[in-house]
């Protein structure tokens, strides 16, 4: 698979957050935008994201390993942000790319990662989740790019695991005390 257009400028970045989710021990995946736009349609971001499944106890070794690849810290105090917020708030030394790792421990985050997929992109082989669950942390974010996402990702997947879908979406909207999310999706997966 060849990157798409957009996403030139996040080449680099995209190929040491593989290599820092490598040295990791493949605990996670990349999501956001670059993901939509392999899962779904190519659109602009500036940005990369990840999900990892770690601790706190974590976060020190992450910051290690990524220093090996590149990837620094982008503001003070890391570690306490990140255990307070569980997202790491990097960035990709050599382009200035940010980037944000949220640390994932959650029964649906241990299985995205199991069920995640290898994409060969370019030069690198790229761990992205399946489109059940990208539509399904997409869900959970909720904002309207999210929700054109979802969009995007439904029109390229026509046989996607609506039940998956459902089960997760549901669950979390109970949760997030959010009622109608459901339905909100379901009218999406049903055009």
């Amino acid at each position: 698979m060849t990157l798409p257009e957009q996403f030139d400028s996040l080449i680099e970045p995209l190929i040491a957050l593989q290599h820092l989710l490598d040295r990791f021990g493949q605990k996670g995946v990349i999501i956001g935008g670059i993901a939509t736009g392999f899962l779904g349609k190519p659109r602009f971001t500036v940005d990369l994201d990840a999900m990892f499944l770690a601790s706190t106890q974590d976060i020190p070794h992450i910051l290690e390993l990524a220093k090996g690849v590149g990837i620094e810290p982008r503001i003070g105090k890391v570690e306490e942000f990140a255990k307070k917020n569980r997202v790491l708030l990097m960035h990709h030394t050599a382009s200035d790319v940010n980037i944000d790792i949220s640390l994932g421990i959650l029964s649906f985050e241990e299985e995205v990662v199991e069920r995640s997929i290898s994409h060969k992109i370019e030069t690198v082989s790229v761990r992205l989740p399946t489109p059940e669950d990208l539509i399904i942390m997409k869900a959970i974010a909720h904002r309207p790019k999210d929700l054109e996402d979802i969009r995007t990702v439904v029109d390229n997947n026509p046989n996607l695991d609506h039940a998956r879908i459902e089960k997760w979406v549901k669950d979390f909207a109970e949760v997030l005390e959010m009622p109608d999310l459901w339905k909100e999706i379901e009218e999406i997966l049903k055009k």
